[in-house]
């Protein structure tokens, strides 16, 4: 019962996400609870829907029926799964990771993946300024706590050019199309290395590249916001872990 009575609260709570889109909200949050309700779904997945609040997330960003959705940073592909059963045998997610993520996430995604399970998922191992689709092409870019990367080099290798890669986004895209940003927020005056240190990016740098590849702002959420983080710690400290302020945001092209 505890996994179902999260689906039912978390289906109010969306239905209210989009204020005058409350029938969009309804829809996407039938298909995502739909998703999370799926027999194949693994259980440990499951276990962690209430502090990740996918219906929630998913149903503000406005997923359909049919879309063709590029998840960027996918890691083990926790919402790769749950955006698969939610867009259908009709659409798409092309799953990508770079290259330099293997040690990380290699096993995970073959286990996701394995025997054809996930159907209409197509790996891409790729940096995230090599965006493999083609132009006008996706109808939803999502990049969910991950955009910070760009200003983490493991191993001394970059992960993109973080100007290219906002290029790359608005390239992809479909006029229209959705691009979804959800990253640990970080203090107004810190600077872009803090990406690379505390795993954290102030929202207003992601705002001014997502600008300045011509996104414009749809919406914005306080789904993940927590106003007891400090900001200026990592968000790997056990005093934040899992509870970290994110700023959640939407943009079209």
């Amino acid at each position: 019962m505890k996994k179902y009575s999260y689906l039912l609260i978390a289906l109010g709570a969306a239905a209210s996400l989009l204020g005058t889109s409350t029938a969009m909200a309804a829809s996407s949050a039938e298909l995502v609870a739909n998703a999370l309700a799926h027999g194949d779904r693994p259980s440990a997945d499951a276990a962690d829907d209430a502090r990740r609040m996918p219906l929630e997330v998913l149903a503000f960003a406005g997923i359909e029926e049919g879309m063709t959705i590029l998840e960027m940073e996918a890691g083990g592909g926790w919402y790769t799964e749950i955006m698969s059963r939610a867009v259908g045998s009709d659409g798409d997610i092309i799953m990508q990771n770079p290259p330099a993520f293997d040690s990380f996430s290699a096993e995970d995604v073959q286990a996701r993946l394995a025997n054809d399970r996930l159907p209409n998922v197509r790996f891409s191992r790729v940096n995230f300024d090599q965006l493999d689709a083609p132009d006008n092409s996706v109808d939803m870019v999502t990049w969910i706590l991950g955009p910070h990367e760009l200003w983490f080099a493991p191993g001394g290798e970059s992960l993109g050019d973080p100007e290219v890669t906002f290029t790359q986004i608005a390239r992809v895209l479909k006029p229209g199309g959705l691009f979804l940003a959800i990253d640990h927020d970080a203090a107004a005056d810190s600077g872009r290395e803090v990406g690379g240190t505390l795993h954290r990016i102030h929202g207003g740098i992601i705002e001014d590249l997502a600008e300045g590849a011509g996104l414009e702002l749809l919406r914005s959420s306080n789904l993940h916001r927590n106003e007891n983080d400090p900001l200026d710690i990592g968000v790997f400290d056990p005093s934040i872990q899992g509870k970290t302020d994110k700023f959640v945001l939407l943009y079209q092209k």
